[in-house]
């Protein structure tokens, strides 16, 4: 636990003038968290206006800027890094008055980035379970297919296909994914059945977007199996596997999502078969907070209990 007097020693560190207010610096904390003055006063119960009021407040008093605006929202300057560490001392310091209490329950906000896929199977259920214990733990879950971004100001934690390249944050690996062709029987029915990677190519695909694919590990079909035309694209992947399902073609889906489904059927596994990981990429301050903390080891305990649906019936017994 922080020595309660550790605050007031970063304090006097980083004042020039008069010492800090103690609530500008947790505005400061927030702000540097979430990148954004909005999303700040959201967290803390005040408008834009207070925000932006005690942030001026606390660099009067510190002589100088804590925070300059960037692409992707607010960043700390060198005096606001040594600020942040003085907010960090106070927000340990308060939590000294509540452990133990009701107070010591997770709460506040974490945001996070996550494929569809992902975001519905595994962390939906992984929060709702944590939220069970903690239930003035709140979080923002956005759904996105991506890379890692390097600007990450206003999230916490982002969830990646492939191995990321990420500037000062922590990657952790979660674990792996298959994906394999698929249609219903009544496609089957209606098209024929293929039985080799050059029947199959003679058939519509249904995937991504090719031009809008950002993630390079998920371009398999392209690699694989170049001929197949396009069919219905899209975005978003529960619209691959509906699409499929409604007969628009043959899907490249993710198993642990088509294998719900009874009216899918996997077709050629042994030639059509990519596994890619699971990511995670988090802000090492992010990483310090307990919620924030607590959300990943849910993520990571979600991901593991799942690791034999993920890889598919074909990858799960071979």
């Amino acid at each position: 636990m922080a020595n309660p007097a550790y605050p007031m020693c970063i304090i006097a560190d980083v004042t020039s003038s008069s010492s800090p207010d103690p609530h500008d610096l947790l505005v400061l904390l927030s702000v540097a968290r979430t990148g954004r003055f909005t999303t700040a006063g959201s967290t803390l119960g005040l408008n834009h206006t207070t925000v932006a009021r005690r942030i001026a407040a606390l660099e009067r008093d510190l002589g100088g800027r804590v925070l300059s605006r960037t692409i992707g929202g607010w960043e700390l300057t060198e005096l606001g890094g040594r600020a942040l560490l003085a907010a960090e001392g106070v927000e340990a310091a308060l939590g000294l008055l509540d452990a133990g209490g009701p107070g010591s329950r997770l709460s506040g906000v974490v945001r996070m980035s996550a494929t569809d896929g992902f975001s519905a199977f595994i962390a939906a259920p992984a929060i709702a379970r944590l939220q069970r214990t903690h239930p003035l733990l709140r979080v923002e879950l956005i759904t996105a297919t991506r890379r890692a971004l390097q600007h990450r100001s206003g999230l916490d934690i982002e969830v990646v296909v492939g191995t990321p390249s990420a500037h000062r944050a922590e990657t952790i690996p979660l674990g792996h994914y298959t994906l394999g062709m698929f249609a219903t029987r009544a496609y089957l029915d209606l098209h024929g059945e293929p039985r080799s990677l050059e029947e199959l190519m003679t058939h519509p695909l249904v995937y991504f977007i090719d031009s809008m694919l950002q993630v390079d590990d998920l371009d398999a079909p392209r690699r694989l199996v170049p001929g197949m035309r396009d069919s219905l694209s899209s975005t978003n992947v529960f619209v691959h596997v509906e699409a499929t399902r409604a007969g628009a073609g043959i899907g490249f889906l993710p198993c642990f999502m088509a294998e719900r489904h009874d009216d899918l059927l996997r077709l050629l596994p042994e030639l059509i078969e990519e596994r890619l990981p699971y990511w995670m990429v988090v802000r090492p301050d992010s990483l310090a907070q307990p919620a924030v903390a607590a959300v990943v080891e849910a993520l990571r305990e979600q991901t593991t209990s799942m690791s034999a649906a993920l890889l598919g019936g074909a990858s799960a017994t071979a």
